[in-house]
């Protein structure tokens, strides 16, 4: 009787550790698959993972040749920028040759495209624009303005950032 009380509750805490192991392993010998039906499945199964393997392999070459045609694309396009800009600088170079400035030939040829596009266009004068105000307008000090003036915002515990 002294040992079971001095260490009862020792006893009764590994008692139901056991319990719970026990349990614990017969629900995964349950979950297990029996042995017949796994040796089904080892028949069928090389047949799956070689079908598996050819499908992923096939999925593979698909995505690497998509990925040569958007390289090359890729490729085209970079060797199409590099000579559009060779053109420019050998532009930039002859036009600095003959004395003209770049962004000038840039402009004149700009407007070039757009007066043989609009041959018979005549050039439009901007409209003279009145000031929206009067010359003596000042917002700060609060004459001429109108009745609006500037008024100190609410102080309360609502301000802050």
């Amino acid at each position: 009787g002294s040992v079971l009380s001095s260490y009862g509750w020792y006893l009764l805490l590994a008692v139901v550790a056991v319990g719970g192991l026990v349990q614990k392993m017969s629900r995964s010998l349950a979950a297990r698959p029996s042995g017949r039906h796994g040796a089904a499945e080892a028949v069928e199964e090389p047949d799956m993972v070689v079908r598996r393997q050819e499908a992923l392999a096939a999925a593979r070459l698909r995505m690497q040749e998509e990925l040569n045609a958007q390289a090359e694309r890729y490729k085209e396009k970079q060797k199409q920028l590099e000579e559009e800009r060779r053109r420019q600088k050998i532009a930039m170079w002859e036009s600095m040759q003959e004395g003209k400035s770049y962004k000038g030939n840039l402009k004149l040829s700009q407007q070039e495209v757009e007066s043989g596009a609009s041959a018979s266009a005549v050039p439009k004068s901007k409209p003279n624009k009145k000031p929206l105000r009067g010359g003596g307008y000042n917002p700060l000090s609060g004459e001429g303005g109108g009745t609006c003036s500037w008024r100190p915002g609410r102080r309360g515990p609502s301000a802050g950032g």
